[in-house]
């Protein structure tokens, strides 16, 4: 019986070390099974964005295409799919807004004048045009826009230019001779904070118009969408391309929208002297 009771805690002491060592390949499997699953997920989101980038970059290509031969059906590239589709835009519409946001010194072009090429595109006559500018909600600080309009017509042999100016800051247009606007304006559903109607007949373009110039001002820091209206006085011609692209491979897909407005003269032709140097008195 004291041989037995001897024997005791060693038997207990070998029933531990094995609980430990249970315990401790436990918490090794556990780590190993934890490092296995980031592997895995590591892999398939590698795998995911490997896709995604593939795809994307064959909704480029598609792109690419489009620019220079058109809409193009399906194709494959690199074993990834891609089809383009190129449409005008703001053909037939009575308003449009430029596709791009513009800081100050940028322009925005609108076409009155049709498209060689263009099936179905026709002039606009009218002589009541409306202009809106500014992202809503845009206080009316010495960062508000303003705008510079240059309204190209007549003929080609001779072609003529009318301007208007007009500004929100009323303080600044005590000084800088801008015309005033007024609030609020929506184009396509989407809201804009400034406008102004602008009779072309009363600034000489009364006939043949070719397109106009918008040149938005003072806006360093943030850039503003404008649009056009024309609602009740006539259709507007078309105002370029929008090509929209879509590229799939393995489960991703990714779509790419561009525009393509068409060439104008640089804006540097608008003015009366010019120089590629200094001008000397």
């Amino acid at each position: 019986m004291k041989s037995r009771n001897n024997e005791g805690p060693a038997y207990r002491q070998a029933g531990q070390a094995v609980l430990i060592v249970l315990l401790s390949l436990s918490v090794v499997l556990i780590i190993v099974l934890y490092i296995m699953s980031r592997s895995v997920t590591d892999l398939s989101l590698s795998s995911k964005e490997e896709d995604s980038l593939r795809a994307f970059s064959a909704a480029e290509a598609g792109i690419e295409r489009a620019l220079i031969l058109g809409s193009t059906g399906p194709s494959e590239i690199g074993g990834a799919n891609f089809e383009a589709n190129v449409s005008s835009f703001g053909q037939g519409e009575t308003s449009v807004v430029y596709p791009v946001s513009l800081k100050s010194g940028e322009i925005a072009v609108f076409w009155f004048a049709p498209h060689q090429g263009v099936v179905g595109d026709s002039q606009f006559d009218g002589n009541q045009v409306t202009f809106c500018w500014g992202d809503s909600d845009t206080p009316v600080d010495g960062f508000a826009p303003a705008i510079e309009l240059t309204v190209y017509y007549g003929d080609i042999s001779n072609l003529q230019i009318a301007r208007a100016v007009f500004d929100p800051n009323s303080a600044r247009a005590e000084s800088n001779g801008f015309d005033s606007v007024n609030s609020n304006c929506t184009i396509e559903n989407e809201d804009f904070e400034f406008e102004t109607n602008v009779n072309l007949a009363s600034l000489g373009a009364n006939s043949d118009l070719k397109y106009a110039n918008v040149r938005i001002l003072y806006n360093t820091t943030v850039a503003h969408k404008i649009g056009i209206d024309v609602t009740g006085f006539g259709l507007l011609p078309s105002q370029g391309n929008k090509v929209i692209s879509s590229g799939s491979f393995g489960g991703a897909n990714r779509k790419i929208e561009v525009y393509e407005t068409y060439k104008v003269a640089p804006p540097i032709f608008e003015n009366s002297i010019f120089s590629a140097s200094g001008v000397v008195k």
